[in-house]
């Protein structure tokens, strides 16, 4: 890996952290480009080769995740949208069963007390969302959104 390889992995790192951290913010792509010294445009493309997603698929991964753990400890649907930094129940909504596979609702139903008895680190691991492929063609058409 060249030098500046490796500068653009640390300043798309620099981006990641803050969509981890700031999750629950309001966080667009420029502000996420700003964060690694790029334009959007950019960006937007290194973090993709970089991680395999789009930087607003990444960020909704994330969202998603949390609010996957609030649901699991009882909290409504809504308390959970607006807990992770959604703003439109419905897009919320439809994004999290694309990715999870149920509804919110559904999800919050189902007994979690395997997950609640695992070490913490563990559980974060084997309830990670995973995307699936065709989830990415909404993206591709900038239709996404929540």
């Amino acid at each position: 890996m060249t030098p500046q390889e490796l500068e653009t992995l640390a300043h798309l790192r620099r981006a990641k952290d803050l969509i981890d951290r700031d999750y629950a913010k309001p966080l667009d792509v420029p502000t996420m480009a700003d964060k690694a010294l790029m334009s959007p445009a950019h960006f937007s493309r290194q973090f993709r080769a970089a991680y395999g997603e789009t930087p607003y698929s990444y960020l909704m991964t994330r969202r998603i995740e949390r609010a996957m753990a609030l649901l699991r400890v009882g909290m409504s649907v809504t308390d959970a949208c607006m807990a992770v930094g959604c703003t439109s129940l419905g897009s919320f909504s439809s994004r999290f069963t694309e990715i999870v596979g149920m509804t919110p609702s559904e999800y919050g139903r189902h007994e979690h007390e395997a997950i609640r008895a695992m070490p913490p680190f563990v559980a974060k691991t084997l309830t990670r969302p995973a995307r699936k492929a065709s989830s990415r063609i909404g993206e591709a058409t900038g239709r996404a959104g929540a």
